[in-house]
């Protein structure tokens, strides 16, 4: 089996190595996409305690926090620590569109889904279009 080789990543590894960790939230991959009248988001999050998840809404801000700690086993010597640690975070625009309060989130095998609803006002609606007279009667008299 062929591997390649990345020198940018392997410098970045090194270097985060070398300097310690990586200050500052860490990168969470999401997949976002609408399925009917709703938009599902799946984020990547292995080995997170769901326990330190938390999910807000702010006005038309949704912010998404974890956290993963790191694993410090007393006496151990460390051959590889390549696993990321430390908060996680990414903010997503809503817009006018969804139902914030009808929201929901779960997690199993290191994905985060929520299922955001899209609002009833936003929702595709029909039209009626009425033609002819209107309902008043009009008379002629002579």
């Amino acid at each position: 089996m062929a591997m390649s080789f990345d020198p940018f990543t392997e410098l970045d590894r090194l270097t985060g190595a070398l300097l310690g960790s990586r200050q500052g939230p860490r990168f969470m991959p999401v997949d976002l996409y609408r399925d009917g009248d709703r938009y599902v988001l799946n984020a990547d999050l292995p080995g997170i305690d769901p326990g330190s998840v938390d999910i807000d809404v702010d006005g038309q801000l949704l912010t998404v926090r974890a956290n993963r700690t790191a694993d410090t086993r007393s006496g151990a010597k460390w051959l590889a620590q390549e696993r990321p640690h430390g908060s996680y975070l990414r903010q997503f625009s809503l817009g006018e569109g969804v139902d914030p309060d009808g929201i929901t989130a779960h997690y199993e095998n290191g994905v985060l889904s929520l299922v955001i609803p899209v609002s009833e006002r936003a929702k595709p609606r029909k039209i009626a279009v009425t033609s002819g007279q209107t309902t008043e009667q009009h008379s002629v008299t002579s």
